[in-house]
């Protein structure tokens, strides 16, 4: 069975120069190294044998690349530009050179969006990439904000994806939710809250009614929103209507929401997510190297699926999404 992993980081020099460390990142970058058995910042910077060597050992055919978060997201333009066209031009220089092993997703400096906008069409029209990846919000600010739909408006006539991922949740609810308990404001907890509710700014400010082909990949089974879906609908669809919205809450997210299984093994929250969304809108993703390959190709393996859903999962949903 073909397997197509589609939320797979690496870093460059550059983000390893300006992205500030602190006690509870060292902490959490040293003690998930050690329980996972690798050293997750070496295995970011590689892009080479050893990477391809590691897929090999799990099974693990394609990764589509992504730039590491927080990505460009987090920095004013006059380094978010660079950043973004160094990481864009070290990931095409690796699937230039194993094509068959690696595709990419863009990074994209969204404090900069006619920039960014000019960068995605970079990416996908000469250089070959699938889509991009946008790391949450822009230093506090959400792309529900209408100067940031240009971006989006690039992504629909170029018949790409964007992929929502998360970062450290926005700077006042660290503080009011997270202060004191900064294990729980990231991947345990805290990326999932900020990432959904950003998906559901987006989705209630109209942006899918402006670009209706638009889809938006969010990982992690979804980020709690296929369990929550049809309690959200009930309570928000007159609201949405009030608001203007051509669809209700649903219909958005039945129709602009594509999910990815990374770093989520966990079967009864998978399937939910199967039985919200369906199979065809769910791709397989391990979340490299935050988790283990094994353990995302066992996963998907040992699914009570049939083999035509397995495979949709696997490689085919991707295939069509990201025309691979």
């Amino acid at each position: 069975m073909r397997t197509i992993a589609i939320e797979e980081h690496f870093t460059t020099p550059m983000y390893r120069a300006n992205v500030p460390a602190n006690e509870f990142r060292n902490f959490y970058l040293t003690s998930r190294s050690g329980q996972l058995g690798h050293d997750i910042v070496a295995q970011l910077a590689d892009l080479g044998a050893e990477r391809i060597a590691r897929m090999d050992a799990a099974g693990v055919d394609v990764q589509v690349l992504s730039f590491g978060s927080p990505g460009p997201q987090a920095f004013a333009p006059d380094l978010a530009v660079p950043m973004a066209r160094d990481a864009n031009d070290l990931a095409f220089e690796a699937v230039k050179a194993h094509p068959q092993r690696f595709a990419a997703f863009a990074a994209l400096p969204t404090s900069a969006p006619e920039a960014a906008a000019e960068e995605l069409e970079r990416c996908v029209a000469k250089l070959g990439f699938k889509g991009a990846m946008i790391h949450g919000h822009t230093r506090g600010e959400f792309l529900d904000d209408r100067k940031y739909w240009v971006i989006f408006e690039r992504a629909q006539a170029l018949e790409v994806p964007i992929y929502l991922h998360p970062t450290l949740p926005h700077p006042d609810v660290v503080r009011a939710y997270f202060g004191g308990y900064e294990e729980l404001a990231r991947a345990g907890w805290g990326f999932m809250i900020d990432t959904s509710c950003h998906f559901l700014r987006i989705m209630f400010s109209g942006l899918f009614d402006a670009y209706p082909k638009l889809q938006i990949i969010l990982g992690h089974l979804g980020e709690a929103l296929p369990f929550a879906m049809h309690r959200l609908h009930d309570h928000t669809y007159r609201a949405a209507g009030r608001r203007g919205l051509k669809k209700t809450p649903l219909e958005y997210l039945r129709d602009n929401l594509l999910v990815t299984t990374s770093g989520n093994w966990y079967e009864p929250a998978f399937l939910c997510t199967l039985l919200a969304l369906g199979a065809d809108r769910i791709l397989f993703a391990v979340d490299w190297p935050y988790e283990p390959n094994r353990t995302g190709v066992e996963f998907l393996k040992r699914l009570a699926l049939s083999d035509a859903d397995r495979e949709k999962i696997a490689h085919a949903n991707a295939e069509r999404v990201l025309r691979l």
